[in-house]
């Protein structure tokens, strides 16, 4: 079988099973991805994706035929694998995941010694071009393979980011969306004593309820209408592979990642002292404002959770934050988690004295920013070269896409990696302007609709 090259993308792996991702595409990428990396150890694992038991199992013969040991670490969450790279010191690590597509996709995530990541820029394509051109490789002696219960160590670091003590009792809805992560949510919650309401918690990998995805809209109508019934203090939800993970106020307003960015960013800037937090290309100023005013500085990184761990690790930076809500520790190995956000939110929230509606207020009222809008193109290029052409009086950043910014609005247009699709991003700093900005900015894009 042919490898399609297209499932290669700039930070994972990613196709349909069984067309474009199969064990058998699996069990190549296994072997190109040894003749790159040559580890001797690799820690695998899978997310609960029903066609993730095949393509794990070809991935681990892949890497056993090739000579390498597996440790395999179960159904587990993304950051959980990272964790047990670090933890076993194995020299890389594959995660099977699709993450927040739909359930007929499968992919890998991959990452080298200490979960190091493997992106386009380091690695990413250079396996891809190994695998399509068919390398394979017997060893003369198998790897040996072993399983692995990483939970107990997992747990432990995770609660080492927050003061037990400082946790309040609250009443918190999580929605699981199915995925993987209830045991571990389920751990921290009996640990810090709280009242969980849970949605959507057993592990179910045909995601009766669509796309395990909290950045779709219509994805949270169930999560704020639990909110509002039961009196919860805040709500979470996590996609499925659950490194990401996404909140509510008491009233069921959902808080975006750009402002849960600003929020942590603050936070721990307080706690640990000045220092260096990676903030999105395509909304930034809440970040950046309040990181200034408590000395600290900021850098505008390129969208994709590998690209934002590579500078994590460059710069040695405290935090990073994405508008999708990819968040990264200095704490958890310059990574991202999806559950250290939630302990860190909720020891915030218990120190505050105050609702979370009120907590988040001061950014509503101060930056006006629309949600990610995506528009269907013909040509990507054409469309972000006259975005730039038709805004060269502003400032203009070129790192992911185009990004201009005036006194009082900014905005981005960057392609998305896998589709003819333009995404737009946009803040201003009254209602008013937004209004008036968000509707030019469409407009123009609709011109170039396909």
């Amino acid at each position: 079988m042919n490898i399609d090259p297209v499932i290669f993308k700039a930070y994972d792996i990613r196709g349909v099973f069984p067309e474009t991702i199969n064990a058998e595409v699996a069990y190549k990428i296994a072997q190109a991805y040894v003749k790159f990396l040559n580890p001797k150890t690799v820690v695998v694992g899978r997310d609960v994706r029903l066609s993730g038991i095949e393509i794990l199992a070809a991935l681990k013969q892949g890497l056993l035929d090739h000579g390498v040991d597996v440790i395999d670490i179960g159904m587990v969450t993304t950051d959980t694998m990272y964790f047990g790279v670090v933890h076993t010191g194995a020299d890389g690590g594959l995660m099977v995941t699709a993450s927040h597509n739909p359930k007929e996709y499968n992919g890998l995530k991959l990452v080298r010694a200490k979960a190091g990541p493997i992106s386009g820029d380091s690695g990413i394509y250079e396996i891809r071009d190994i695998a399509v051109a068919g390398y394979q490789h017997k060893a003369e002696a198998a790897g040996q393979a072993r399983e692995l219960d990483v939970f107990e160590p997992y747990i432990a670091k995770v609660l080492s980011v927050i003061d037990l003590a400082k946790i309040k009792p609250c009443k918190i809805v999580a929605n699981l969306n199915f995925g993987a992560i209830g045991r571990n949510v389920k751990a921290v919650a009996e640990k810090l004593g709280l009242d969980m309401v849970w949605l959507n918690e057993q592990p179910n990998g045909e995601f009766p309820k669509g796309r395990p995805d909290p950045l779709i809209p219509a994805n949270r109508d169930e999560t704020i209408a639990l909110i509002k019934s039961s009196g919860a203090d805040f709500g979470v939800a996590w996609d499925a592979d659950a490194d990401r993970c996404f909140f509510f106020d008491e009233t069921g307003r959902f808080l975006s990642g750009y402002f849960t960015t600003a929020v942590l960013a603050e936070y721990l800037i307080k706690r640990y002292g000045p220092g260096e937090i990676l903030v999105d290309s395509k909304l930034n100023w809440a970040t950046e404002e309040a990181v200034k005013n408590l000395g600290g500085t900021t850098a505008v990184t390129k969208t994709g959770h590998s690209f934002y761990k590579e500078k994590m690790i460059r710069d040695q930076a405290i935090f990073g934050g994405e508008v999708s809500a990819h968040y990264f520790f200095k704490d958890f190995y310059f990574l991202d988690n999806g559950l250290i956000p939630f302990l860190l939110i909720l020891e915030m929230f218990s120190g505050a004295g105050k609702k979370m509606s009120e907590i988040y207020q001061p950014l509503f009222e101060k930056y006006f920013a629309i949600e990610e809008t995506n528009f269907k193109v013909k040509n990507v290029g054409e469309v972000v070269a006259a975005f730039k052409a038709r805004y060269a009086d502003g400032k203009v950043s070129e790192l992911d896409g185009v990004a201009v910014e005036y006194p009082e609005w900014r905005f981005s247009v960057r392609g998305s990696n896998t589709e003819p699709i333009i995404r737009l991003n946009m803040e201003a700093r009254s209602l008013a302007e937004k209004e008036k900005r968000q509707a030019e900015l469409v407009e123009f894009l609709q011109s170039f609709a396909s």
